[in-house]
């Protein structure tokens, strides 16, 4: 390993391909080989552990997380005991019960875990997805008109609402008692709302901060099947068995997989393994994938299906599918899906086209943030191409698209922007008629006439940040070095041992260094995949993900020249044999 206390911190790799500088991440070597000591592990996780500040007594906590070990008490979230009794009076009352959720797979997922346990309570429920196009983000008046229409009186509102006060006000207005499920980012004042469950309301003391929707209706259903045991009610749903759904939309809303949200992960990767809810195990089957096992088929495999339905205007297919047990129907959802995927990626490309255009100027004035927008650009794509220049470029960058007077778009952001709170702070100007999200991305609609406007205060508050954080040169942290030859599947495995990796818990980065690409191709829509030969004649394979017609692509197809690799290994089955190969992120000149 060549990462450590006496490696320089910056890796004298030269022309990297993504223009970041390398750098590796330091350890006190000490530490690690007394933490590797004390409890016998291989002195590489005792290193990776250190690195990421895992402590000695917090070490069997990481690498075996239980939710008994970190389950906060449910009743500390304000407003969750007056929602349970409320809950608990529609369970007894056998009132029916309506859910309006979010239409990416945060909310899907929120919805199909409440609508799980409640139909095995003996409620009827009814789900209603916001269309993306037609209501925007969040609950809108006329769904709560058609639920008052039809009789309800309790409303869920699952991963939305936090600053829907407009919509809440009218739902209030029509005779609904909402309950408001939560964890974005919200205002000084509280929605109009029955009850309002938000571990980042204002006042609101809590450990779980960093869960995902999906994980604070757990808490609140954790609460709701407690207090019904208190009152006698026996049996109740096995809670434990939906954490499939938790740990996917956990992982797809990229929230820290650190503490609580580690527990959902481990755990229901084990339950999402056995293949028992139908409309996952067909969605998998659609996606050519033989089993459910890693965070990495949640994210890209999975999440990008589940989350088209809503970016192309069918905002209740995710829904569906995910509560689906009929096998025929849930695999005609699953391919529809898997078409609807197809197509979301055809107008990606198309958008993301226009828009490197755009910001190829800005990129030449220098500024602290791309803008993109464009008339027709389909308000489904924008978040995933204000993704790819961020990934591209290493700035924040926001994608709007121009229709009927109005912008709408999403905004993805890098550490020292809160981009959220940006949002915000421009609605709070008049800026911006709706928005807000998270510190990295964030949704926002613009009236035209105040476009121009806006994008000042962006780059005025882009500046501000930049300057606090002292750029957006984000480094490629590296926690060691590799030959070709010493990537095999023992080594994978045991760094397997450290997951899940997402956010807040980083996936292990290692160099290998003075390697020759050979047999480099263009595979699948946008892929490179290549051998990597060291000096000694040793090969592992790699393949670089929608590297195609990027620096890093045309360095690899060149393969003329030996050069340092960056990337994280890859453990997986090959026709009934494990393998490893390395899943290449940039290269450098040595």
């Amino acid at each position: 390993m060549s990462a450590g206390g006496t490696t320089p911190p910056v890796v004298a790799a030269r022309a990297t391909a993504s223009g970041r500088p390398w750098v590796w991440r330091q350890v006190d070597e000490n530490r690690a080989l007394a933490l590797a000591q004390r409890y016998g592990l291989p002195e590489i996780l005792g290193r990776l552990l250190v690195a990421r500040g895992v402590d000695g007594d917090g070490v069997e906590r990481h690498l075996e997380p239980r939710l008994r070990d970190w389950l906060p008490d449910p009743s500390h979230l304000l407003d969750l005991d007056r929602a349970v009794v409320r809950l608990a009076e529609a369970i007894e009352g056998r009132e029916p019960v309506a859910m309006i959720t979010d239409y990416d797979v945060d909310g899907a997922t929120s919805a199909a875990l409440m609508v799980s346990v409640l139909e095995e309570l003996g409620v009827a429920v009814e789900v209603l997805v916001p269309d993306r196009l037609q209501h925007g983000y969040g609950p809108h008046p006329e769904l709560f008109d058609r639920l008052a229409g039809a009789g309800f009186r309790l409303v869920l509102v699952l991963d939305a609402g936090a600053t829907a006060f407009a919509a809440l006000e009218h739902a209030r207005a029509r005779g609904l008692e909402v309950i408001v499920v939560d964890h974005h980012s919200c205002d000084d004042r509280l929605p109009p709302a029955f009850a309002f469950i938000n571990p980042n309301r204002p006042g609101q003391e809590s450990p779980v901060r960093h869960l995902a929707a999906v994980g604070i209706t757990f808490l609140l259903l954790v609460g709701l099947l407690r207090y019904l045991r208190g009152r006698g009610r026996d049996p109740l749903p096995d809670l434990f068995a939906q954490l499939d759904l938790v740990a996917l939309g956990t992982v797809c809303d990229v929230v820290p997989l650190e503490g609580l949200n580690r527990a959902f992960v481990r755990q229901g990767l084990r339950i999402a393994e056995r293949g028992q809810r139908t409309g996952l195990s067909a969605l998998a089957r659609a996606a050519r994938m033989n089993r459910i096992d890693d965070t990495w088929h949640l994210a890209f495999a999975l999440g990008p299906r589940l989350n088209a339905a809503g970016r192309l205007g069918r905002s209740d297919l995710a829904v569906a599918l995910l509560c689906e047990r009929d096998p025929a129907r849930a695999a005609a959802l699953a391919a529809e899906l898997d078409r609807l995927n197809r197509e979301r990626q055809e107008r990606e490309q198309q958008v993301l086209a226009e828009a490197e255009r755009q910001v190829e100027p800005q990129l030449r004035e220098g500024v602290p943030l791309l803008f993109a927008c464009g008339a027709g650009w389909h308000p489904g794509v924008v978040g995933i191409v204000a993704g790819r220049l961020v990934e591209r470029y290493g700035l924040p960058a926001i994608v709007l698209g121009l229709e009927q007077g109005s912008a709408k778009g999403s905004a993805r952001s890098l550490p020292g922007l809160d981009i959220g709170r940006v949002i915000l702070a421009a609605r709070a100007r008049r800026l911006a008629r709706e928005g807000g999200g998270h510190p990295l991305a964030a949704g926002v609609t613009v009236d035209s006439s105040h476009l121009e406007a806006f994008r000042r205060f962006l780059l005025d508050e882009a500046k501000m940040a930049q300057e606090r954080s002292g750029g957006w040169s984000v480094p490629l942290v590296l926690d060691g070095g590799l030959s070709p030859g010493g990537i095999d599947p023992a080594l994978a495995a045991l760094i397997a041992r450290l997951g899940p990796f997402g956010a807040g818990n980083p996936e292990p980065r290692f160099a290998v260094l003075d390697a020759m690409p050979l047999q480099a191709r263009v595979v699948g829509r946008d892929h490179v995949a290549c051998l990597l030969a060291g000096p000694d004649g040793r090969r592992v394979r790699g393949i670089a993900f929608r590297a195609a017609g990027t620096p890093l692509g045309r360095r690899l197809l060149t393969g003329s020249t030996r050069l340092w690799f960056a990337g994280r290994l890859q453990h997986e089955e090959w026709q009934g044999e494990m393998r490893a190969s390395l899943r290449i992120e940039d290269v450098a000149t040595p």
